[in-house]
């Protein structure tokens, strides 16, 4: 499983972003948004590099 830190995925709002983002990567993918904890998990079998991308794309870059 993959692990995002997403600083600024504040609200709902944003965590709905951030898995239509990764979704249009894998559909397959499942994901888990914690706004308060600011992370996101994803259970895919592709590659992280590709979620990275699409991430940064819609404007909630990973912070490692």
């Amino acid at each position: 499983m993959l692990r995002f830190y997403i600083p600024n995925m504040t609200c709902g709002g944003c965590a709905k972003s951030v898995t239509k983002a990764l979704l249009s990567v894998d559909p397959q993918a499942r994901i888990e948004t914690d706004p308060p904890a600011r992370e996101v998990r994803v259970d895919s079998a592709l590659d992280e590099s590709a979620f990275l991308a699409v991430l940064s794309e819609a404007g909630y870059p990973d912070k490692q």
